[in-house]
């Protein structure tokens, strides 16, 4: 691994992570009704999920890559579709509707922490997002493929805790870009541009 292919693979990270979707829009609508440190429970909920698809698809491909060649091209056109699939999606988002919480609604740190975990892990289309992106990361010299992919897990981690926990405490201005529609326009076609940039990449790397 290089230090070009590192700052590349933040960039990419940090770009994903400020694209609005179901989690960072989460961790805003949490904090603005419950408080920004309910927000930032949550993200480190969501980001420790991180480690879990990490771990499964780095061992997994892994695996792949010492057991057969053509399995791993077939799994690397694989991932290079699901981009191309995720940048269609992006081409047919509608904005998000900002849902009001039960500011009555308690619970602990653990409980928000566990929550946030859970949301990470029991979304299967986070590993097969990982499938796709990690492996142009990943540099033939140096480190094994696993080691490589761990390392890039936990970058991508420490991103999203960063990138979550920012916009639980700027909640409140965060909140009125949400409510124009050309932010909107301007995301939904950087995050189209952004997939398909790295299906790209993917294949041709």
């Amino acid at each position: 691994m290089v230090i070009t292919q590192i700052l590349s693979f933040l960039s990419a990270s940090l770009l994903l992570a400020l694209m609005p979707g179901p989690d960072n829009v989460f961790v805003l609508t949490e904090s603005i009704t419950k408080g920004a440190r309910n927000g930032i429970q949550i993200s480190l909920g969501l980001s420790l999920g991180v480690l879990i698809h990490t771990t499964a698809v780095a061992t997994g491909i892994s695996l792949i890559i010492s057991q057969s060649e053509v399995a791993f091209t077939t799994i690397k056109f694989a991932g290079a579709g699901y981009l191309l699939y995720l940048a269609y999606l992006a081409t047919q988002e509608k904005p998000i509707k900002m849902e009001e919480n039960n500011k009555t609604a308690s619970s602990t740190s653990m409980q928000r922490i566990r929550k946030g975990f859970l949301m990470n892990i029991l979304n299967p289309k986070v590993s097969l997002f990982f499938i796709g992106f990690l492996p142009q990361f990943v540099s033939p010299n140096g480190y094994s493929p696993m080691t490589q992919m761990m390392i890039l897990g936990i970058l991508f981690m420490l991103v999203s805790f960063t990138t979550f926990s920012g916009i639980a405490l700027l909640s409140g201005k965060v909140t009125h870009f949400l409510e124009r529609p050309r932010f909107w326009n301007i995301t939904k076609w950087t995050k189209c541009i952004i997939f398909t940039s790295l299906a790209l990449l993917l294949i041709l790397g």
